[in-house]
């Protein structure tokens, strides 16, 4: 019953979306020396995050409410892995910067930490909903 809870949908993909930010980053900053080497990133995370289209409107959650059948709700479909074109190279071709890449990595700390926030705010109201503390 709880399983398909939109909120958790959400943080979950929050989180995992992080982690591969995290993914990106370390790699670009282990190859900061690599002639040649192109800085990568990946799609924002609202770009990853596809809802069912109802908005804030009424939608059934089971399918006998609201004569209508129960929609997925947020699916996250995965980041893609892009080049950052505007990322400037150096003579040997390679496009890492340091300092990028650790404001990059606190970003998807952040991210990451958020995602867990939510999850927990999430967990407390069901647990008070359900009449445990």
């Amino acid at each position: 019953m709880f399983q398909k809870l939109g909120i958790f949908q959400m943080a979950h993909a929050m989180a995992t979306h992080a982690g591969r930010l995290q993914v990106v980053t370390a790699q670009n900053m282990a190859n900061a020396d690599t002639p040649g080497f192109k800085a990568k990133s990946l799609t924002p995370f609202k770009d990853t995050l596809r809802t069912s289209g109802t908005g804030t409107a009424q939608r059934a959650t089971r399918s006998g409410h609201l004569n209508g059948a129960a929609p997925d709700g947020p699916v996250a479909i995965p980041a893609r892995i892009i080049l950052d074109e505007a990322a400037q190279s150096d003579p040997n071709g390679n496009s890492v910067a340091i300092e990028d890449e650790i404001l990059r990595s606190v970003e998807a700390k952040r991210q990451h930490d958020r995602a867990l926030a939510i999850y927990r705010s999430s967990m407390n109201i069901l647990r008070t909903s359900i009449g445990r503390t």
